[in-house]
Protein backbone atom coordinates (compact mmCIF):
# COMPACT_ATOMS: atom_id res chain seq x y z
CA UNK A 1 0.00 0.00 0.00
CA UNK A 2 1.16 3.71 -0.89
CA UNK A 3 2.67 5.84 1.73
CA UNK A 4 0.06 8.32 0.52
CA UNK A 5 -3.19 6.18 1.35
CA UNK A 6 -1.77 5.07 4.90
CA UNK A 7 -4.00 5.96 7.74
CA UNK A 8 -2.80 6.83 10.91
CA UNK A 9 -4.64 8.12 13.90
CA UNK A 10 -4.43 12.04 13.88
CA UNK A 11 -3.35 13.19 17.67
CA UNK A 12 -7.22 14.50 17.48
CA UNK A 13 -7.84 11.43 17.01
CA UNK A 14 -8.67 11.44 13.37
CA UNK A 15 -8.17 8.00 11.28
CA UNK A 16 -7.12 9.65 8.19
CA UNK A 17 -4.27 9.47 5.49
CA UNK A 18 -1.91 11.81 4.87
CA UNK A 19 -3.07 13.29 1.87
CA UNK A 20 -6.51 13.49 3.49
CA UNK A 21 -5.25 15.48 6.74
CA UNK A 22 -3.18 17.45 4.13
CA UNK A 23 -5.86 18.15 1.98
CA UNK A 24 -8.12 19.04 5.45
CA UNK A 25 -5.48 21.63 6.52
CA UNK A 26 -5.56 23.05 3.32
CA UNK A 27 -9.44 23.65 3.19
CA UNK A 28 -9.29 25.05 6.35
CA UNK A 29 -6.55 27.07 5.93
CA UNK A 30 -8.09 28.62 2.93
CA UNK A 31 -11.04 29.37 4.84
CA UNK A 32 -8.95 31.46 7.68
CA UNK A 33 -7.70 33.20 4.65
CA UNK A 34 -11.01 34.37 3.10
CA UNK A 35 -11.75 36.03 6.58
CA UNK A 36 -8.72 37.83 7.00
CA UNK A 37 -8.11 38.72 3.31
CA UNK A 38 -11.61 40.45 3.27
CA UNK A 39 -10.70 42.95 6.10
CA UNK A 40 -7.01 43.70 5.11
CA UNK A 41 -8.31 44.32 1.77
CA UNK A 42 -11.24 46.77 3.54
CA UNK A 43 -8.59 48.61 5.51
CA UNK A 44 -6.04 48.86 2.76
CA UNK A 45 -8.62 50.40 0.67
CA UNK A 46 -9.87 52.71 3.33
CA UNK A 47 -6.08 53.96 3.69
CA UNK A 48 -5.35 54.16 -0.12
CA UNK A 49 -8.28 56.71 -0.32
CA UNK A 50 -7.24 59.31 2.94
CA UNK A 51 -4.64 60.89 0.78
CA UNK A 52 -6.97 62.17 -1.44
CA UNK A 53 -9.65 63.35 1.18
CA UNK A 54 -9.26 67.59 2.12
CA UNK A 55 -8.15 66.62 5.67
CA UNK A 56 -5.49 65.07 4.75
CA UNK A 57 -3.52 68.16 4.74
CA UNK A 58 -3.60 69.08 8.01
CA UNK A 59 -2.00 65.99 9.53
CA UNK A 60 1.29 66.70 11.07
CA UNK A 61 4.17 64.56 10.69
CA UNK A 62 4.04 62.54 13.51
CA UNK A 63 0.36 61.95 11.82
CA UNK A 64 1.58 61.12 8.11
CA UNK A 65 4.36 58.70 9.94
CA UNK A 66 1.76 57.22 11.70
CA UNK A 67 -0.25 57.06 8.49
CA UNK A 68 2.48 55.84 6.06
CA UNK A 69 3.56 53.24 8.44
CA UNK A 70 -0.09 51.70 8.81
CA UNK A 71 -0.02 51.60 4.88
CA UNK A 72 2.44 49.82 4.77
CA UNK A 73 1.95 47.55 6.97
CA UNK A 74 -1.45 47.00 5.92
CA UNK A 75 0.08 46.45 2.17
CA UNK A 76 2.44 43.87 3.91
CA UNK A 77 -0.89 42.06 5.25
CA UNK A 78 -2.27 42.12 1.68
CA UNK A 79 0.58 40.30 0.32
CA UNK A 80 1.30 37.88 2.89
CA UNK A 81 -2.76 37.00 2.91
CA UNK A 82 -3.09 36.39 -0.86
CA UNK A 83 0.73 34.81 -1.72
CA UNK A 84 -1.02 30.96 -0.72
CA UNK A 85 -3.18 31.98 -3.86
CA UNK A 86 -0.28 32.38 -5.95
CA UNK A 87 1.65 29.43 -4.44
CA UNK A 88 -0.68 27.30 -4.80
CA UNK A 89 -1.33 28.05 -8.33
CA UNK A 90 2.56 27.62 -8.80
CA UNK A 91 2.44 24.59 -6.86
CA UNK A 92 -0.57 23.18 -8.20
CA UNK A 93 -0.04 19.04 -9.57
CA UNK A 94 3.14 19.57 -8.12
CA UNK A 95 2.79 16.92 -5.56
CA UNK A 96 4.05 19.59 -2.72
CA UNK A 97 0.94 19.79 -0.74
CA UNK A 98 2.24 19.44 2.84
CA UNK A 99 4.96 22.09 1.59
CA UNK A 100 2.59 24.78 0.35
CA UNK A 101 0.58 24.35 3.59
CA UNK A 102 2.81 24.88 5.77
CA UNK A 103 4.70 27.69 3.68
CA UNK A 104 0.94 29.35 3.58
CA UNK A 105 0.51 28.97 6.98
CA UNK A 106 3.69 30.41 8.23
CA UNK A 107 2.58 33.54 5.73
CA UNK A 108 -1.26 33.59 7.39
CA UNK A 109 0.60 34.48 10.14
CA UNK A 110 3.17 37.08 9.06
CA UNK A 111 -0.19 38.60 7.71
CA UNK A 112 -2.59 38.35 10.25
CA UNK A 113 0.53 39.95 12.29
CA UNK A 114 0.90 43.46 10.02
CA UNK A 115 -2.77 43.50 9.77
CA UNK A 116 -3.48 43.40 14.00
CA UNK A 117 -0.54 46.28 14.03
CA UNK A 118 -2.20 48.26 10.48
CA UNK A 119 -5.35 47.90 12.25
CA UNK A 120 -3.77 49.80 16.01
CA UNK A 121 -2.53 52.17 13.45
CA UNK A 122 -5.72 52.79 11.61
CA UNK A 123 -7.36 53.42 14.77
CA UNK A 124 -4.29 55.55 16.70
CA UNK A 125 -4.45 57.91 13.86
CA UNK A 126 -8.11 58.44 13.57
CA UNK A 127 -8.11 58.90 17.67
CA UNK A 128 -4.73 61.33 17.51
CA UNK A 129 -6.88 63.83 15.02
CA UNK A 130 -10.00 63.24 16.42
CA UNK A 131 -9.11 63.89 20.46
CA UNK A 132 -5.42 64.00 20.49
CA UNK A 133 -1.85 62.48 20.59
CA UNK A 134 -2.14 61.09 24.28
CA UNK A 135 -5.56 59.80 23.86
CA UNK A 136 -4.17 57.56 20.49
CA UNK A 137 -1.14 56.46 22.61
CA UNK A 138 -3.16 55.06 25.71
CA UNK A 139 -5.89 53.64 23.29
CA UNK A 140 -3.30 52.23 20.37
CA UNK A 141 -1.48 50.46 23.67
CA UNK A 142 -4.67 48.83 24.89
CA UNK A 143 -5.52 47.64 21.07
CA UNK A 144 -2.25 46.02 20.90
CA UNK A 145 -2.40 44.43 24.48
CA UNK A 146 -6.29 43.02 23.37
CA UNK A 147 -4.64 41.62 19.96
CA UNK A 148 -1.90 39.96 21.51
CA UNK A 149 -4.13 38.87 24.56
CA UNK A 150 -6.53 37.39 22.30
CA UNK A 151 -4.76 36.46 18.52
CA UNK A 152 -2.02 34.97 20.28
CA UNK A 153 -1.62 34.37 24.08
CA UNK A 154 -5.20 32.99 24.36
CA UNK A 155 -4.59 29.90 21.96
CA UNK A 156 -1.00 29.72 23.22
CA UNK A 157 -2.82 29.43 26.95
CA UNK A 158 -5.73 27.11 25.68
CA UNK A 159 -2.65 24.63 23.82
CA UNK A 160 -1.33 24.45 27.15
CA UNK A 161 -3.97 24.02 29.18
CA UNK A 162 -4.48 20.94 27.18
CA UNK A 163 -1.47 19.41 26.19
CA UNK A 164 0.43 20.17 29.22
CA UNK A 165 3.47 21.78 26.94
CA UNK A 166 4.32 25.01 26.52
CA UNK A 167 2.64 26.52 22.59
CA UNK A 168 4.63 28.57 19.91
CA UNK A 169 4.22 30.27 17.19
CA UNK A 170 6.19 27.95 15.26
CA UNK A 171 4.79 24.69 13.21
CA UNK A 172 3.46 22.48 15.62
CA UNK A 173 4.65 19.49 14.70
CA UNK A 174 6.34 18.10 11.62
CA UNK A 175 5.16 18.27 8.05
CA UNK A 176 2.42 15.62 7.07
CA UNK A 177 4.97 14.59 4.22
CA UNK A 178 7.72 13.74 6.31
CA UNK A 179 9.95 11.25 6.21
CA UNK A 180 8.50 10.54 2.67
CA UNK A 181 6.68 12.08 0.21
CA UNK A 182 2.88 12.23 -0.40
CA UNK A 183 1.94 11.37 -4.26
CA UNK A 184 -0.83 13.46 -4.91
CA UNK A 185 -3.85 11.74 -7.60
CA UNK A 186 -4.27 15.27 -9.00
Amino acid sequence: MSDQYRRDAAPDGRDESEQERADRHFDELLQELRVAQTGVQILFAFLLTLPFTQRFGILGDGQRAAYLTTLLLAAVATVCLIAPVNHHRILFHRDRKSDFVAAASRLALAGLSSLWLAIVGAVYLVIDVVVGTPAAVAVGAGLATAFVAVWYLLPMAQHARRTGQAASLARPRKPVDEPHEIRSAD
